[in-house]
């Protein structure tokens, strides 16, 4: 952790910032109020022990300024004067813990024990309410269809290890909600899981999205910033899309998976990372590989353990299961009751390919329940081109009949010329003959 000591005695600072660093922490020095809140500005810190009596200052005093200055910073109370009533009131300011001087180093290690449970506590709450936010039901990953489970066994038996795992699969096929359940499964669960959408940011700004950055930077940098790899500590670092991961990243993600080193932007400081990687991608990396634009000691590096995701429309057992589960599931969360899909519209998110997958689906669903009038939700309220799908295009050559390709050519036909008799004439039959062809096709 980095630590700041705000103490008037120097040599309690010497000594606390000596066994701090012998724990493996970074540790600052701030011998009055200003110079505290000044150091609060240039750096983050995630714990303060700060002294009940600063000099002329009353760190009591002091304490909500430094909380209004760094929100997330843990304040911990040190004094030589311990009493119930000033523990009571530092915390009531907002401190952290109490530390009555003089202290051991064992009492330390006590201490900074018991603030990285309450860290790791936070985070978990905090991924929590993300997950909420996000309300990805978990039956997304309910399955009868064999290629299905096949790829969940295989992603929750790794879960269980260190090992690097590479999600492949459509946008839209369930790759994060697999990614979280991965976490859920691991010895990690406790800790954070923290996502990076690769492909989101221009490279700069992604950079010190992922590993941080030191204050000056660059423009706009005014403070220390921790990254994305360093939030995920102890638990799990999502890498969404990687095969978008530019270029110029790629040999810092390498070093990151094959060290677990790495530098915040405008720092020389190498730092240690021990967060786990899943990462997921909808591109073939062994063709990215091939066309020189992703690094194929990186693809090995990432490849550890692979699971391919299904589409959509190779799970057809799971569709109607997974739709009436997300019909309940919006319909809670909308206050309706319990709602249902007539035949037809049952029948048309059968017929349609979902393109999109689990995603595409999820919200023609949510659609659905928003449009309905009532319990039911009929064809009206489904997107378009779910409940009325456009003709299939029919290729020569292919796996179509005669008939099929016959009822397209004349489609075709009839959209480019201005009359029946100008088609018939093209097509080489009578209007009649085409006029009993045309209803023919229209009623199929």
């Amino acid at each position: 952790m980095d630590i700041l000591i705000i103490d008037d005695d120097a040599a309690l600072r010497r000594t606390l910032r000596t066994t701090l660093s012998s724990m493996g922490h970074a540790a600052a020095e701030a011998a009055a109020a200003e110079a505290a809140l000044a150091a609060l500005r240039e750096h983050r810190f995630d714990l303060a022990f700060l002294d009940l009596r600063l000099g002329r200052d009353a760190g009591l005093d002091l304490l909500p300024r430094l909380l209004r200055e760094a929100p997330d910073l843990a304040v911990v109370i040190m004094t030589a004067y311990a009493t119930v009533s000033s523990a009571v009131e530092a915390m009531r300011r907002g401190a952290f813990d109490y530390l009555p001087k003089p202290f051991t180093p064992d009492d330390l290690r006590v201490l900074l024990t018991r603030w990285e449970a309450a860290r790791r506590l936070r985070r978990r709450v905090t991924d929590l309410e993300e997950q909420v936010r996000a309300a990805v039901p978990e039956a997304d990953l309910d399955t009868v269809e064999p290629v299905m489970r096949q790829a969940l066994d295989v992603a929750f038996k790794a879960a269980a290890s260190e090992a690097t795992i590479l999600l492949r699969g459509e946008s839209g096929a369930g790759k994060g909600v697999l990614a979280r359940a991965v976490h859920a499964r691991s010895p990690r669960a406790a800790g954070p899981f923290v996502t990076v959408h690769c492909p989101s940011l221009a490279v700069e700004l992604l950079e010190s999205e992922l590993f941080g950055h030191a204050r000056g930077a660059f423009t706009g940098a005014v403070r220390d910033t921790q990254g994305r790899v360093t939030a995920a500590e102890g638990g799990t670092l999502f890498l969404d899309e990687v095969g978008d991961l530019p270029a110029a990243l790629q040999p810092k993600l390498l070093r990151l998976l094959q060290d677990r080193s790495f530098e915040r932007v405008g720092e020389t400081q190498t730092r240690t990372s021990n967060a786990r990687v899943v990462a997921a991608t909808n591109r073939d990396l062994t063709a990215e590989v091939a066309a020189g634009r992703f690094r194929e000691d990186l693809y090995y590096r990432l490849n550890v353990i692979e699971v391919e995701l299904p589409p959509l429309r190779r799970r057809p057992g799971d569709l109607l299961p997974l739709a009436r589960h997300l019909l309940a599931f919006f319909a809670r969360q909308a206050g309706k009751a319990a709602m249902t899909f007539s035949a037809e519209a049952e029948a048309a998110l059968q017929r349609h390919p979902w393109p999109g997958n689990i995603r595409e689906l999820r919200n023609a669903i949510e659609r659905g329940v928003i449009l309905a009038a009532g319990p039911g939700i009929g064809l009206a309220d489904l997107p378009a081109g779910v409940a009325h799908p456009p003709p299939a295009r029919v290729e020569v050559g292919g796996a179509v009949t005669l008939e099929a390709l016959e009822a397209e050519h004349i489609r075709r036909v009839l959209a480019s010329t201005a009359t029946l008799e100008e088609a018939a004439v093209v097509l080489g039959i009578n209007p009649s003959t085409l006029y009993r062809k045309r209803q023919r096709t229209a009623q199929g």
